[in-house]
Protein backbone atom coordinates (compact mmCIF):
# COMPACT_ATOMS: atom_id res chain seq x y z
CA UNK A 1 0.00 0.00 0.00
CA UNK A 2 1.25 3.48 -0.78
CA UNK A 3 1.41 6.33 1.72
CA UNK A 4 -1.30 8.16 -0.26
CA UNK A 5 -3.67 5.17 -0.09
CA UNK A 6 -2.98 4.75 3.64
CA UNK A 7 -3.80 8.42 4.25
CA UNK A 8 -7.01 8.00 2.28
CA UNK A 9 -7.98 4.96 4.35
CA UNK A 10 -7.31 6.88 7.56
CA UNK A 11 -9.38 9.82 6.31
CA UNK A 12 -12.35 7.67 5.31
CA UNK A 13 -12.29 5.55 8.46
CA UNK A 14 -11.57 8.43 10.84
CA UNK A 15 -9.07 6.15 12.57
CA UNK A 16 -5.93 7.41 14.23
CA UNK A 17 -3.70 4.54 13.18
CA UNK A 18 -3.56 1.64 10.77
CA UNK A 19 -2.63 -1.86 11.86
CA UNK A 20 -0.13 -3.28 9.40
CA UNK A 21 -0.13 -6.99 8.58
CA UNK A 22 2.08 -9.15 6.39
CA UNK A 23 0.88 -11.57 3.72
CA UNK A 24 0.46 -14.26 6.40
CA UNK A 25 -1.89 -12.08 8.47
CA UNK A 26 0.66 -11.36 11.20
CA UNK A 27 0.79 -7.91 12.73
CA UNK A 28 3.97 -6.13 11.74
CA UNK A 29 3.28 -2.75 13.35
CA UNK A 30 1.16 0.34 13.17
CA UNK A 31 1.40 3.62 11.36
CA UNK A 32 -0.17 6.92 12.42
CA UNK A 33 -1.36 9.90 10.43
CA UNK A 34 1.58 11.89 11.84
CA UNK A 35 4.08 9.29 10.58
CA UNK A 36 2.45 9.25 7.16
CA UNK A 37 2.43 13.03 6.98
CA UNK A 38 6.11 13.18 7.98
CA UNK A 39 6.96 10.63 5.29
CA UNK A 40 5.02 12.63 2.72
CA UNK A 41 7.01 15.74 3.68
CA UNK A 42 10.33 13.93 3.26
CA UNK A 43 12.69 14.80 0.42
CA UNK A 44 12.74 11.10 -0.59
CA UNK A 45 8.95 10.89 -0.92
CA UNK A 46 7.22 10.08 -4.21
CA UNK A 47 3.60 9.17 -4.85
CA UNK A 48 4.79 5.55 -5.16
CA UNK A 49 6.37 5.35 -1.69
CA UNK A 50 5.16 2.17 -0.01
CA UNK A 51 4.41 1.73 3.70
CA UNK A 52 7.09 -0.96 3.89
CA UNK A 53 9.59 1.74 2.92
CA UNK A 54 8.76 3.97 5.90
CA UNK A 55 7.72 1.58 8.70
CA UNK A 56 10.74 0.11 10.44
CA UNK A 57 9.29 -1.27 13.65
CA UNK A 58 8.38 -4.87 14.12
CA UNK A 59 5.15 -5.14 16.02
CA UNK A 60 3.81 -7.98 18.05
CA UNK A 61 3.36 -11.31 16.33
CA UNK A 62 -0.39 -11.63 15.98
CA UNK A 63 -2.44 -13.66 13.52
CA UNK A 64 -5.79 -12.32 12.35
Amino acid sequence: MTVEVALSVLDSSRAGQLLLCDEDGRCTGTVSRAELSAARGSARYTDRTQLRDIVHSSGPSLSL
